[in-house]
């Protein structure tokens, strides 16, 4: 009978905890749709006031939000989505946001910018496209000191512990993401498209950032795939897609006097296919401060038809004459390069041009495969001030002292 007592009380409780749960209210992100703001997606309606208020509600409100953009045009001008926000905020983009196809109806250096914010997941199925085609022809700076600043599609400025994911950023009128002052930031599954003539569309840069992570992203651009710049530190780059474009560059370095060191980049299982550059380092040559590049690897990187591979130039001067025509002072240190393989349209395929004041220090090279098949011969290095060891397989034959 006590046997009986205590499964009956068991099944009790046990149906009292069914009631309970299927009783608790959803506790998903409250949703904040644009269109309940007033946002028409038909292509040509401003919708600047309706995604800032949207914007505003879903950032002070004390719990996760999700600010949603559903399929449909939505023409958007300028705007800025400030922080700090009271609680973890989604900003998600089924649809297409169009930018002003005109640069000067911006008005600022980032057409999308968020700025101080914590816990921000950017994502959807959506694209951002810059409408950049109708301003590329303005990018003639290298000639005109009046150029006018083009437009980068999206920014994210003193941003941390957040993420991009799954959105494509067509045609900017410059750069595509422009990342500054971030922290924690993972970017994955992104595509950035604009043709490889389209001038100084960098698909990513970082700027005195730390601890990002870019991975299974296609770059296909007119510029740097990614831009390494001043200050960043413990990068994580792996299965990325580049071409066209120019590679993943760190730099340039040490034309500022407020540059700071870069240290701890790591670049993995990415291929670059008929782009300008594949690794690449590069300094001014004649420098306005001293910093330092250190503890860089470059592993399992696939090469098709790159002009360049792997070019470290400390000589960088890309609208001649260059000041005081003097050697850099960067002093780049600790870079191994392994399992780098495939076709250079270059019969220079290895080029590791360092500075004289501050050679390259600790370059490390392990099984280097890279083959030129023009009519001038095959595959060539080139070493000037670099301290460094080789091993494994070399083609081209390696330079190092």
């Amino acid at each position: 009978m006590a046997c009986i007592d205590f499964v009956f009380k068991a099944y009790c409780l046990s149906l009292l905890f069914v009631a309970v749960t299927t009783s608790r209210p959803f506790t998903g992100p409250k949703v904040f749709d644009v269109q309940n703001y007033g946002a028409k997606g038909d292509g040509k309606t401003d919708n600047t006031i309706a995604f800032t208020n949207a914007w505003k509600d879903a950032c002070k409100w004390n719990g996760h939000s999700r600010m949603y953009i559903p399929k449909g045009r939505f023409y958007l001008g300028c705007v800025t989505f400030l922080g700090p926000c009271t609680g973890q905020i989604s900003f998600v983009i089924d649809g297409t946001l169009l930018a002003p196809p005109r640069n000067e109806d911006i008005k600022k250096e980032t057409w999308i910018n968020f700025q101080y914010i914590d816990y921000l997941t950017v994502s959807g199925g959506g694209t951002v496209d810059g409408q950049g085609k109708e301003s590329w022809s303005l990018n003639d700076c290298n000639k005109n000191h009046n150029c006018p600043k083009l437009a980068m599609n999206m920014g994210f400025d003193f941003v941390k512990k957040s993420s991009i994911e799954g959105i494509t950023s067509l045609n900017s009128k410059a750069g595509h993401f422009n990342f500054y002052n971030v922290d924690n930031f993972i970017i994955t599954g992104v595509n950035i498209i604009a043709p490889g003539d389209s001038p100084n569309t960098d698909g990513i840069k970082i700027g005195f950032s730390s601890n990002m992570q870019i991975s299974n992203t296609r770059i296909s651009t007119g510029d740097d795939c990614i831009a390494i710049l001043s200050g960043n530190t413990n990068f994580n780059i792996y299965n990325v897609m580049c071409g066209p474009g120019h590679g993943i560059s760190v730099g340039s370095l040490g034309k500022y006097k407020n540059e700071k060191n870069i240290d701890g980049i790591t670049i993995k299982n990415t291929v670059f296919t008929g782009t300008t550059n594949g690794i690449r380092i590069k300094t001014w040559e004649s420098s306005a401060t001293e910093i330092v590049i250190s503890n860089f690897l470059y592993e399992n990187i696939q090469m098709i038809d790159v002009e360049n591979p792997i070019n470290i130039n400390q000589k960088y001067c890309p609208y001649p004459p260059c000041g005081n025509q003097g050697n850099s002072h960067v002093q780049i240190q600790n870079v191994k390069l392994k399992n780098i393989w495939g076709t250079s349209k270059n019969k220079l395929a290895l080029q590791l041009q360092c500075s004289e004041s501050f050679p390259c220090k600790n370059v490390e090279l392990v099984d280097i495969n890279l083959t030129h098949n023009g009519s001038d011969g095959p595959a060539t290095a080139l070493c000037e001030n670099v301290e460094g060891s080789a091993s494994g397989k070399m083609d081209p034959p390696h330079c190092l002292s």
